[in-house]
């Protein structure tokens, strides 16, 4: 199977991670797209509030009804602070017979030469970059053994963040409309983020 992995801190997951992951399977012809939320990302630590049996649990709600998507919980049950190459590592080693993609924000893609032992996981994984409008992206800079490992996706302009969603709640401003309403029940519920 070609498997795309979708990895993030997805607090909350929202509409623009869905529709991406939506894009990417079909653009890219993945049979599966695989959400992994991170435990704790290096380049977020003290950062996090919500728990990550939280947003493991939202992005559950998020995925339930399209048979494509799949919830990789590999990061969250291990626990501690995350690198992309030990996790796909482990899944690689486990699914040989599988062909597995990353999934990121062509924001991220400029990047990648900083990631912890790439040089390492440009050689178990390609790259697939989500292409936002307005973004230049300048591969010709990239190393020629990881340009050759990035495919971008163009991706319709969708101005929705994490951010902006914790940021409205905070305000008591509404958010429906920027998530499944299965996600939007369980904030509420468990006043994920109140003031």
């Amino acid at each position: 199977m070609r498997i795309g992995i979708m990895g993030g801190t997805f607090d909350p997951i929202h509409y623009g991670h869905l529709l991406a992951a939506e894009r990417v399977g079909e653009e890219a012809g993945l049979d599966e797209v695989w959400f992994m939320p991170a435990n704790v990302p290096p380049h977020k630590r003290g950062q996090l509030n919500t728990a990550a049996s939280h947003r493991l649990r939202m992005v559950e709600l998020a995925i339930g009804d399209n048979p494509h998507f799949r919830v990789a919980n590999n990061e969250v049950e291990k626990g501690g602070t995350s690198y992309t190459v030990d996790t796909m590592s482990e899944i690689v080693a486990k699914h040989p017979s599988d062909e597995f993609s990353y999934i990121v924000g062509t924001d991220m893609i400029m990047y990648l030469p900083k990631w912890y032992r790439i040089d390492d996981l440009v050689r178990i994984v390609t790259f697939i970059g989500v292409g936002r409008p307005g973004y230049e992206l300048k591969l010709h800079e990239l190393a020629p053994e990881l340009q050759s490992r990035v495919k971008i996706v163009p991706m319709p302009l969708m101005e929705i963040s994490s951010t902006h969603i914790r940021e409205r709640c905070r305000n008591g401003q509404s958010i429906r409309y920027l998530l499944p309403d299965t996600v939007l029940d369980y904030i509420e519920v468990n006043r994920l983020y109140d003031v």
